[in-house]
């Protein structure tokens, strides 16, 4: 469930981009006019602005953003400017090319794989191709090796059947090979990566759930107990991103907010690509597993307009 507030009467695309273009202008920007515009429009009413503002002022918005704000609220309120299949393509690139294989990095490529819709899925790559001239799964193959490479690529090439579909003698065979596969240490075998690229999602949950019956362990706890490398991550979270994304994106953001230092990048990546989709199933599960407020501990770990632009994304009075 989404948690943006959308009014009940929204303004004209012209009123908000007269009304953002006034924001701008000045000693400094009113960043919470903003806020209080970008924040409550769904993206097709942002894609109208963004197009009517270009026609008004022959100028984008995005960079009027862009030299108009600064710092992680610049980044975030960019990232939720985009169009959702642009931003996911531009989130996907940052992460292949930043020449790490880690957990922060390859979770954002299983995330857009496995934790959209397939049509989303498609819209991605295409965008992707648009903007860098490659597709995803070139740049996979560039800089991600096996069998990272190998599985990444079928699950980024996946294009699931979206209604709920469920055979449970195929469920109950396919738990067995997984479970087969896992307790032999082999994750990357032909097997395992043709079932989680190519089955639909809920029969997927309805593998995991055979699996979790005849062998007393969730496919999630076994996979953990292989190891504790980049490969055993990364499939620990394609299960989650599967079979649970809510809890994937609350441990992301509890990850980001633990500690020293707040990982800013993801935080964002959470509150601003799930807002439009599950963000308060996402709160919901926080709650459930951390015992505290998502809102609550955002708040601690942020300040600023960047603190009350992820509140709006949240639907959070503050």
């Amino acid at each position: 469930m989404a948690t943006i507030s959308i009014p009940k009467v929204v303004p004209s695309p012209q009123q908000d981009c007269e009304a953002l273009n006034e924001a701008f202008q000045g000693l400094g920007t009113d960043e919470k006019d903003v806020i209080r515009i970008l924040a409550q429009r769904d993206a097709a009413q942002r894609k109208k602005i963004k197009e009517t503002y270009q026609e008004l002022y022959d100028k984008a918005l995005i960079d009027c953003l862009y030299s108009e704000s600064s710092g992680d609220f610049r980044k975030a309120v960019i990232l939720w400017a985009y169009a959702p299949a642009e931003r996911d393509a531009r989130l996907v690139n940052k992460a292949l090319r930043s020449h790490k294989e880690n957990i922060k990095n390859l979770q954002v490529v299983v995330e857009v794989a496995c934790a959209t819709s397939p049509d989303h899925l498609v819209a991605v790559r295409q965008t992707y191709c648009s903007l860098f001239n490659c597709s995803i799964e070139e740049d996979i193959a560039k800089h991600i090796s096996d069998p990272l490479r190998k599985i990444l690529v079928s699950l980024v090439r996946s294009y699931r059947y979206d209604k709920e579909s469920v055979n449970s003698g195929i469920a109950s065979m396919e738990a067995a090979e997984l479970h087969d596969a896992i307790e032999a240490g082999k994750l990357d075998n032909d097997e395992v990566i043709q079932i989680m690229s190519t089955r639909n999602i809920t029969q997927l949950k309805e593998t995991f759930l055979w699996y979790n019956d005849n062998y007393g362990t969730s496919i999630e706890q076994d996979i953990i107990a292989c190891g504790d490398d980049i490969l055993e991550k990364v499939m620990k979270v394609v299960v989650l991103c599967i079979s649970s994304p809510e809890k994937h994106f609350a441990q992301v953001v509890r990850t980001a907010v633990l500690g020293l230092e707040t990982d800013e990048d993801s935080l964002t990546r959470v509150i601003v690509t799930r807002a439009e989709i599950d963000l308060w199933n996402i709160r919901d599960e926080y709650l459930y597993s951390y015992k505290t407020s998502i809102v609550d501990d955002i708040i601690d770990d942020t300040s600023g307009d960047y603190k009350r632009f992820l509140m709006a994304l949240l639907g959070a009075n503050i």
